[in-house]
């Protein structure tokens, strides 16, 4: 499933749809207002701006969360970051990541999504995980060697991606320089962000993995969940 579990059919329906954006316009006040308005000097902008394209967002509702995020705005912004750690069911490690403007109402609706498995305390799942910076990208035309790029970018590992492409893992504090070396040799990068990679994840199959799929939609479905963190093969 790689680091960061997504719900694949999230995008085929309008309410799918918005939520979404709901999350992209949490990304991109957060980015703008982590490191400032302009693209060009803001990798986490960049990114943000990129995915916010890719998901056909109005050009008027991108540019009124970086103006948000920025302080550019009279509206104030409070959102704030909470992790919950926990086990989805058949004890599959889970590590939540949330945006919220209300820590009270977050963690009501993270309680009640954790019934159909197990919330923990801090410490608890995240021992087992590595905290690393992710890298998607496809190769230039023609094709390249991943192994190749990988070791000229600086990236620490390697792992197939989706659609033909490949996941570059690197140290947390390198993955802008190595996403935009991955760029200087003609590799396309569709996303980067910083990840838990579990360690140890485990393999599941049929109804068991089924289940452990329907317990991370319902949870990605609530628009304080930004992103989700699954040790699952």
């Amino acid at each position: 499933m790689g680091a960061q579990w997504k719900h694949k059919g999230r995008t085929e329906h309008a309410a799918a749809k918005g939520r979404l954006f709901t999350k992209l316009v949490k990304e991109l006040i957060i980015a703008a207002k982590a490191g400032g308005p302009e693209v060009a000097s803001n990798p986490r902008l960049r990114l943000a701006v990129d995915q916010a394209k890719k998901a056909s967002m109005p050009r008027d509702t991108l540019e009124r969360a970086i103006k948000k995020g920025a302080g550019l705005l009279d509206e104030p912004v409070n959102y704030e970051l909470v992790t919950y750690e926990g086990f989805a069911p058949h004890q599959v490690p889970v590590i939540v990541e949330c945006l919220t403007d209300n820590k009270n109402r977050t963690a009501t609706n993270i309680r009640v999504l954790f019934r159909k498995g197990q919330i923990a305390t801090t410490g608890a799942v995240s021992w087992d995980f590595n905290r690393m910076g992710v890298i998607e990208a496809s190769p230039p035309e023609g094709g390249a060697d991943a192994e190749a790029a990988a070791i000229e970018a600086g990236a620490q590992e390697l792992e197939p991606g989706d659609e033909g492409g490949t996941r570059f893992l690197t140290a947390p504090t390198d993955l802008d320089a190595v996403s935009r070396a991955l760029s200087g040799l003609g590799w396309t990068v569709s996303a980067q962000n910083l990840a838990w990679i579990a360690k140890n994840p485990v393999h599941l199959e049929g109804e068991q993995r089924a289940e452990v799929e329907s317990f991370l939609e319902a949870m990605d479905e609530d628009d304080d969940v930004q992103n989700i963190y699954v040790g699952l093969k």
